[in-house]
């Protein structure tokens, strides 16, 4: 298989998405899981522009990567100075990494109109920056910003760019399509031209993902010569974001046949996805091609009956070879299928002619017609099948509870819930205060528990979603609660449906604590 090397500008270029903002530590997480995954090159940020970023290349310097090599980032020398004098440039030597990427302006409206240089005086700051760091004995790539721009509005200059760099003897031609704007058929033709020109000289490609093509041009650019891909992982990014190299690495070794990551690493994408997506504190994207929690999601009855008896019916590649896995999702869609799935994961025997299969499938379909949603809330559909076919023994059992919301003199507004259950015929009777009214009553609830079921005190909620389900109803309309759990293993849905907020969110809480109990007690 031919090798495509992998650049991961996560912590640059991705760090300029909108909501993200890396610490220091936050990127010295995230490249050594970069290096654990295989990448090529981190780029690690723009040593002269911030001290964060040469926070982190002093940081790097201590760790011993064991496949990813460092980069240092920057730009070209500014007009009417040496190299030698230049800030960035000597800052970007105090980082002190062997690579070094370098942008320079290939499209001709930036040089003149932006920098405010002419045309041969841009040429001579990319010659002279590049010649200037391999006298340094650097390697050095250059990324010709705006390049395809550039050439489609002037493409003699654009080349007259990428010359100047080679003749400056740059190790790497990065070609950038920097406003993301570029149709693959029309990109994918000019890497081919300037595979013919430069072909003696490693190509690189560099996309954003404006007109939503950024994967597609990666692919098309290593299918016209291109050997080496700029990305970030999740695809984060400026404006719209870069290519996403969760979705093209994959598609490169396994739709190409382009070597990215050995197989044992492919395993491992989907977990650096959401490992990344944690650390940067963004949602992941359960749409997210391969790696996303509904990229194997099946729902639609005669889909999941296929799937059943062959994958590949519904499915373009194995989920397990990207480190993901099947799911089979319960809805008033869903046919007998969905529901025998779903038991066999519990390690629950039902058949299709089983008289339960039906009655559960008829209680889910009724309960969405009210309002449920089990998509997500996995933890409560496993507590309906078990009740429904009368497994489930209840942990506890709720006496009465109160809840109040006192507004005090300073202001502030505080929540206490009074809460009575028993468990095994022993009363507990207890009283918390929260942030606001489910806080406290959860509080409570726990706090009555947890010296029956210390576990407990491993879980918390992670999420939850209120939806009005009835809009035209306004405050009389019912509402769904969904609640997000964790522990130290796992995550689980819940959900709950009433008139009152507060009584949805009890039930959405109660099969929350009784699934955690339930998965204790199976382990």
């Amino acid at each position: 298989m031919q090798q495509v090397k992998l650049y991961d500008t996560t912590l640059r270029d991705g760090s300029q998405g909108e909501g993200i903002s890396f610490s220091v530590n936050d990127k010295i997480r995230i490249a050594k899981k970069l290096d654990y995954l295989g990448v090529h090159y981190i780029e690690g940020g723009w040593p002269g522009s911030n001290p964060k970023d040469m926070g982190f290349f002093k940081e790097a310097r201590n760790i011993r990567f064991k496949h990813a090599e460092v980069v240092g980032f920057g730009s070209t020398k500014r007009a009417k100075m040496s190299p030698a004098k230049d800030t960035n440039l000597k800052a970007l030597l105090r980082a002190g990494t062997k690579t070094v990427a370098i942008f320079g302006k290939s499209w001709d409206l930036h040089a003149t109109g932006v920098l405010g240089v002419s045309l041969q005086e841009n040429l001579s700051m990319i010659n002279e920056t590049v010649e200037y760091l391999k006298s340094k004995k650097l390697n050095v790539l250059y990324d010709a910003e705006h390049f395809f721009d550039g050439y489609c509005r002037n493409r003699d200059y654009a080349l007259e760019t990428l010359r100047a760099a080679v003749r400056a003897g740059c190790d790497a031609i990065v070609l950038c399509d920097t406003n993301g704007g570029m149709i693959t058929s029309e990109l994918g033709t000019i890497v081919r031209a300037i595979t013919a020109e430069f072909g003696n000289t490693e190509l690189g490609i560099h996309t954003h993902n404006d007109s939503g093509m950024a994967v597609a041009n990666t692919v098309a650019a290593v299918d016209a010569g291109c050997s080496m891909v700029q990305g970030t992982i999740n695809g984060y990014g400026e404006r719209c974001g870069n290519a996403d190299l969760c979705v093209v690495i994959p598609n490169l070794q396994l739709k190409m046949g382009r070597k990215c990551l050995s197989d044992a690493k492919l395993k491992e994408l989907t977990e650096v996805s959401h490992y990344v997506s944690e650390v940067a504190n963004m949602r992941h994207r359960d749409g997210q091609p391969f790696v996303g929690r509904s990229a194997f999601a099946h729902k639609g009855g005669v889909h999941v009956n296929a799937v059943m008896k062959n994958p590949e019916t519904y499915e373009h590649v194995k989920p397990d070879v990207v480190g993901n896995h099947r799911r089979i999702l319960v809805s008033e869609l869903s046919g007998k299928t969905s529901i025998i799935l779903k038991a066999k994961e519990m390690e629950l025997d039902l058949s299709k002619d089983d008289p339960k299969t039906r009655k559960i499938l008829k209680l889910v379909q009724n309960l969405e017609s009210q309002g449920y949603y089990f998509e997500a809330a996995d933890g409560s559909f496993e507590l309906l099948m078990k009740k429904a076919l009368k497994k489930h023994k209840p942990f506890f059992t709720l006496e009465g509870f109160n809840v109040n919301i006192e507004k005090r003199e300073n202001n502030t507004l505080v929540s206490e819930a009074t809460i009575k259950v028993k468990v095994n015929r022993k009363e507990e009777h207890t009283v918390a205060e929260g942030d606001g009214p489910v806080n406290a009553l959860d509080n409570a609830l726990r706090k009555a528990l947890n010296k029956f079921y210390p576990t407990l005190a491993k879980m918390h909620l992670s999420d939850f979603k209120v939806r009005v389900l009835d809009e035209k109803a306004g405050t009389a309309g019912k509402v769904r609660v969904l609640i997000q759990s964790q522990d130290e293993r796992s995550s689980w849905g819940t959900v709950g449906v009433s008139k009152n907020i507060i009584e949805a969110s009890w039930q959405a809480l109660v099969d929350s604590v009784e699934y955690k109990l339930l998965k204790d007690k199976t382990k």
